[in-house]
């Protein structure tokens, strides 16, 4: 991200003007943006126009608009952000109120506003300009017979970039060419898409996952065909490529795959990987020893207000919430934990880590001593779960 201009008051209101350059930080966006923030862009609109002959023309005209934002959405696929609201800044061919959507992408420039920025959203910020955790270091080829998908992964996002569907025939007697030929244009197209999608000098592993013999099978054909177009793979390069089985090549199987710890040591110190380290070893506090892990807002405020937490894992889903009296709630629990010089780990709910933790309320604590006393309603007065 570059970030082009801060104007940021003293009381935290203000704009910035950005331009996103990585996939990483399209996410960081999507989670910035909220209802009634104001984006100002530039974007076409199709204008109709009446002749003094009352006949109709239409025509697109290229235009800067500036919308108060109502409705977020986020595409990985094509990693484009779609924000629509209406038109609060006068135009000649669109009227004040009106709505709009603008679409923003790599390589354009917008100008965010908000009447409140909070510490969460600095911290986002701060994210976004250091250029190197958003590097997409780890690739995956998850596979199964016919099936593939070639993928990067940043801190917070598993990136398809590449989805690869051939039918192959079985393997019956008399048909046994049919099916080998298949089979080869089925690896062709993959390797076509690795070489086009992964950039070995910045990629650190690259794990191919399948059922059965097809990773092995399929590695042993990228070599040679990395080879034969004259990029053959040095002893360094295939050092990176880790072999493992997975259940099937739909994309989802890839998290169960990156779940496995001796999955987890090939990647070395990442933050996502922090992160789900976190994520279960509150799992397993829950199972040996339920005093010193709680999950739910109710529970988890209780033991911050007592200054009993040692580590919060909360999800960047809440922080998306409409409701901005429930977002604050979790901006300040987070900006207590820190205060008290305690860990926090905000995971991505497009990350293994926040897909686990959002099946515990999306907000989960670490005690620093077993507190059994807090499952006890009675012990605590009426309203020391709502303080901070």
């Amino acid at each position: 991200m570059k970030l082009l201009g801060k104007y940021i008051n003293k009381d935290n209101s203000g704009s910035i003007k950005v331009l996103l350059e990585e996939e990483e930080d399209m996410w960081q966006f999507y989670n910035l943006i909220r209802v009634k923030d104001l984006v100002k862009a530039s974007t076409v609109r199709k204008v109709i126009t009446e002749s003094e002959t009352r006949s109709n023309s239409s025509q697109k005209i290229n235009m800067n608009l500036t919308i108060a934002v109502e409705v977020i959405t986020f595409d990985p696929t094509t990693c484009t952000l779609h924000l629509k609201g209406k038109n609060t800044e006068k135009n000649e061919h669109v009227k004040l109120g009106q709505y709009h959507t603008l679409d923003i992408e790599l390589g354009k420039t917008f100008t965010l506003s908000k009447e409140q920025w909070d510490s969460v959203d600095f911290h986002r910020l701060k994210e976004c300009q250091d250029t190197v955790a958003k590097k997409a270091d780890v690739a995956a080829i998850i596979m199964h017979e016919g099936l593939a998908h070639v993928c990067l992964m940043t801190e917070n996002l598993i990136i398809t970039k590449g989805k690869i569907e051939i039918s192959i025939p079985g393997k019956r007697k008399g048909y046994s060419s049919q099916h080998d030929k298949a089979l080869e244009r089925f690896y062709k197209h993959i390797s076509n898409a690795f070489i086009k999608n992964i950039d070995l000098d910045v990629v650190k592993c690259i794990i191919i996952a399948s059922p059965g013999f097809y990773k092995d099978c399929f590695f042993t054909y990228l070599q040679n065909f990395m080879e034969n177009s004259g990029r053959k793979l040095t002893p360094d390069d295939k050092n990176k490529f880790l072999l493992v089985h997975s259940t099937n090549g739909f994309k989802h199987s890839l998290k169960e795959v990156l779940s496995d710890p001796s999955i987890q040591k090939k990647f070395g110190a990442t933050k996502s990987q922090g992160e789900l380290n976190q994520v279960l070893r509150f799992q397993q506090l829950l199972d040996v020893c339920p005093e010193k892990a709680f999950y739910g807002p109710k529970d988890v405020i209780r033991a911050n207000n007592l200054q009993a937490i040692e580590t919060l894992l909360i999800s960047d889903s809440l922080f998306r919430s409409q409701n901005l009296e429930e977002r604050a709630k979790y901006v300040k629990l987070v900006e207590s934990v820190k205060k008290q010089k305690q860990n926090v780990f905000i995971c991505s709910s497009q990350q293994l880590s926040g897909e686990q933790l959002n099946l515990y309320s999306g907000v989960a604590a670490i005690l620093k001593y077993p507190m059994p006393e807090l499952e006890n309603d009675v012990w605590y007065s009426s309203d020391s779960s709502s303080s901070l």
